[in-house]
């Protein structure tokens, strides 16, 4: 198998996507921040110090995967027309979704990742004086759809419907 984004002397390159089609395509990130009790009930109440977490989280979010190419150097200059991220309070922590769609030459798996990373980053930098143990985990894609290599869901993902969209509106 040719990793392609190689050249012949083993160097790091972009792929050159000129000649592929442009298609329909989305997919779907997911990941978690862990967080301490009176970081919960702070985010239920509206009382974290430094304002609305979520609400903050979700711009970075959205603004993250319009940036995944200044952030990612081999990742393509791509038109997103679609991303939305859903927050969840639980428990244990925030669920962070993150969907993103394109029609384009290439895949948009990393914008939703950028995605989902960077709203986990917001919530840590919001609540950190709250709790400085919080932390992110398990960030990753859980459905993709388009593209050369069709659809994909992660086996045993909760809540992914087949296509790659969320089977539900669970999220706030």
């Amino acid at each position: 198998m040719t990793f392609t984004h190689l050249d012949a002397a083993g160097h790091a390159r972009m792929v050159d996507v000129t000649l592929k089609q442009p298609t329909v395509r989305t997919a779907t990130a997911r990941g978690f921040v862990r967080c301490a009790p009176e970081v919960i009930a702070a985010l239920r109440d509206g009382t974290a110090p430094k304002g609305d977490v979520l609400a903050v989280a979700r711009i970075a979010g959205i603004q993250a995967a319009k940036s995944t190419p200044t952030l990612l150097p081999l990742a393509h200059v791509i038109g997103v027309h679609r991303a939305s991220v859903d927050l969840a309070i639980t428990d244990d922590g925030v669920e962070i979704e993150a969907t993103v769609g394109t029609a384009d030459r290439t895949g948009v798996e990393m914008e939703a990742l950028t995605s989902v990373s960077v709203a986990a980053l917001a919530i840590v930098d919001m609540v950190k004086g709250l709790d400085k143990g919080t932390f992110i985990e398990n960030v990753r894609i859980v459905s993709k759809t388009g593209g050369k290599s069709g659809d994909w869901v992660r086996p045993g993902e909760p809540g992914v419907a087949a296509a790659g969209a969320p089977a539900d509106g669970a999220r706030a």
